[in-house]
């Protein structure tokens, strides 16, 4: 079973970068799907972006985020990463990172990490 666990998090003006990172635990990180997912206040989670081992390393973007953020995941440290430029004030919200095992749906979160874009 993968456990994951955020850091990166913070504060940031609008314009600004963030870089979060997904350190995970488990055999098994290679084959499973990592995806960034956010949740910002008073509204529903949200898909952000997503990296797939076994179709190649295909990533996945939300509309919202595509060409400002960039997924990439390191197999041999088990680390997924969320580069964040051009943030707005919009992107503010909890960001989890998740794990899915082959062809299955996400069934791995981690705790959480704050990310507040000022204007």
């Amino acid at each position: 079973q993968v456990q994951l666990v955020e850091s990166g998090g913070g504060v940031v003006q609008a314009g600004g970068s963030l870089r979060l990172s997904c350190a995970a635990s488990g055999r098994t990180f290679s084959s499973y799907a990592m995806g960034w997912f956010r949740q910002p206040p008073g509204k529903e989670r949200e898909f952000v972006a997503s990296a797939i081992s076994w179709s190649g390393g295909s990533t996945f973007y939300a509309a919202s985020v595509k060409g400002r953020f960039t997924i990439s995941r390191d197999n041999a440290k088990q680390m997924t990463y969320l580069q964040m430029n051009g943030l707005k004030p919009e992107d503010t919200a909890v960001y989890y990172c998740a794990a899915a095992p082959p062809y299955s749906d996400y069934n791995v979160w981690g705790q959480g990490t704050q990310v507040t874009v000022s204007s």
